[in-house]
C-alpha cells in the first residue's frame, strides 16, 4: 500500500470506531482486527503503519469526532509529512480544503475533566495518554520473579510488588513458552496492587464478585499458595468462561466459578451470605484510568453511562458487604480517576453502613495517595493505570 492509501484506510477505520463509540458497540481493538481481516492484501508493515495512525489519532482527539477525516486532520495539523499525503492521489484521502472540519484535541472535554478526582491535576494529564509498558505477574504456583528476570532480562522489577516484572510495551511476552506453561500472567501493576491489598491468607474464604476473566482471582490464588477457598462470580458468561482454562494453565485448583444472572445476584449467592473472610468488588466503571491502553474510552464517556456505573457500583458494594462475616474485609476497586466512582462512592457506602471502618496501610510505601477514605493510583505518580482502592472492615 502507498502511504496515502494507509492514511485513507486509517480514516475509514476511524469512522467505524467513532460510530461504535457513539452506539456503545465493539471496542477499537476488535474493530481494527476485523478491518484488517477484510483487507488481507495489507502486509505486516501496512498493518503496523495503519494501526499507528489510528491510535495516534485517537490519543490526540478528546471526544468522539464527527468523522474519521476530521479526526485525522487534527493529527495532520501537527505533522506536515502526514498533511502532505492528503493530495487526492488514487486510493488516498482528498486534498485538504479551507473548510474541512477538525476534531477537537486534548485529554478530554472540560466537562469530563471537572469530574476527575482533585488529585488528578493538569500536571497528570500527559501521562494519562502515554503508551503503557507491559507488566507481568509471576505465578508463584509455577515460577518466581527471579525466573521471569532470566526469561526477560530486558525488564525491571516493579516497585512495591513481590511478583511484578515490567517490560517494554511492544514485547510479545505471551508468545514465550513460559506463558503457555503458566509461569506468568500479563497484568498491569495497579491490578496487582489491588489483589495484594486484599491480603487474603491460606484457609480463608474469598469471593471475587466481579471476576471477569479472572486476573485478580488468579493473583489471589497465587498469593495464597492455592490454599484459600475462592469463588469467582460474574454476570458475563463469555468473560467468566475464560477463567477455567487460565486457572488450569496456572495450576490453580482452589477456584470455583458462578455465573450470576443480572438482578438476581443476592438470591443466587444466598448460601454464601455472611460467610466470606474477604470480598473484592472490582466494579464496572468508566475505565478512565486505562486511557493509555484504551484511549477511545474517552469517546464513550457520557453522563448517562457514568450514572449507570455509579448505581451498579453501589449495588455491588452492598451485596459484597452482605457476603462478609463479622470483621471481614471488603476491597472496592475501580480503574477510574473520576471522584464519583472513587472517594464519593466510598463515602456513600459508609453512610449507608454504620459501624464499618476504612483501613489504612495496605499499600506499599510511596504507592498511591490518600483520596478521601481510599487511595488513588495514577500513571504519573505510580507508573501504573489509574485506579481507586478502598479496603473496608465490617463491624464485629
Amino acid at each position: 500500500m502507498t502511504p496515502a492509501a494507509r492514511v485513507q484506510t486509517a480514516i475509514e477505520i476511524l469512522d467505524v470506531i467513532a460510530a461504535s463509540a457513539r452506539d456503545g458497540g465493539a471496542p477499537a481493538d476488535a474493530i481494527f482486527a476485523e478491518a484488517m481481516r477484510a483487507r488481507r492484501y495489507a502486509g505486516s508493515k501496512d498493518r503496523r503503519a495503519i494501526r499507528g495512525l489510528v491510535y495516534d489519532t485517537i490519543r490526540r482527539v478528546r471526544s468522539v469526532p464527527a468523522s474519521g477525516r476530521a479526526a485525522m486532520l487534527a493529527l495532520a495539523d501537527s505533522d506536515a509529512q502526514l498533511a502532505a499525503l492528503f493530495d487526492g492521489a488514487s486510493y488516498g484521502p482528498a486534498a485538504i480544503t479551507a473548510d474541512d472540519p477538525r476534531a477537537e484535541t486534548g485529554l478530554a472535554t472540560p466537562a469530563l475533566i471537572k469530574l476527575f478526582d482533585p488529585l488528578v491535576t493538569k500536571a497528570e494529564h500527559a501521562a494519562m495518554l502515554a503508551r503503557a509498558p507491559l507488566d507481568l505477574r509471576a505465578n508463584r504456583l509455577r515460577s518466581s520473579r527471579d525466573e521471569l528476570a532470566m526469561i526477560f532480562p530486558d525488564g525491571e522489577a516493579i516497585n512495591g510488588l513481590t511478583d511484578g516484572w515490567r517490560l517494554p510495551g511492544e514485547t510479545a511476552a505471551v508468545q514465550n513458552p513460559a506463558y503457555a506453561e503458566g509461569q506468568f500472567e500479563v497484568q498491569d501493576a495497579a491490578s496487582q496492587f489491588a489483589a495484594a491489598a486484599l491480603a487474603a491468607d491460606a484457609g480463608q474464604v474469598v469471593i471475587d464478585l466481579c471476576a471477569g476473566a479472572g486476573g485478580k482471582t488468579l493473583a489471589i490464588a497465587s498469593a495464597t499458595n492455592d490454599e484459600a477457598t475462592i469463588l469467582a462470580c460474574d454476570t458475563n458468561r463469555a468473560r467468566l468462561q475464560q477463567l477455567a482454562p487460565r486457572a488450569h494453565r496456572a495450576g490453580a485448583t482452589s477456584i470455583e466459578t458462578l455465573l450470576l444472572n443480572p438482578g438476581q445476584e443476592r438470591a443466587m449467592l444466598a448460601d454464601q451470605m455472611g460467610k466470606a473472610d474477604h470480598v473484592i468488588v472490582d466494579a464496572p466503571c468508566s475505565g478512565s484510568g486505562t486511557w493509555r491502553r484504551s484511549p477511545e474510552l474517552r469517546w464513550r464517556s457520557t453522563p448517562a453511562r457514568l450514572d449507570r456505573h455509579v448505581a451498579d457500583q453501589a449495588k455491588l458494594m452492598d451485596i459484597g458487604a452482605a457476603l462478609l462475616a463479622p470483621g471481614g474485609k471488603l476491597l472496592y476497586a475501580v480503574c477510574s480517576i473520576i471522584a464519583r466512582e472513587g472517594r464519593a462512592q466510598v463515602d456513600d457506602f459508609l453512610t449507608r453502613h454504620r459501624g464499618w471502618t476504612a483501613d489504612t496501610g495496605y499499600l506499599p510505601g510511596g504507592i498511591g495517595r490518600a483520596a478521601g477514605r481510599g487511595f488513588l493510583l495514577t500513571p504519573k505518580h505510580d507508573g501504573c493505570d489509574g485506579f481507586f482502592l478502598a479496603r473496608l472492615t465490617a463491624p464485629c
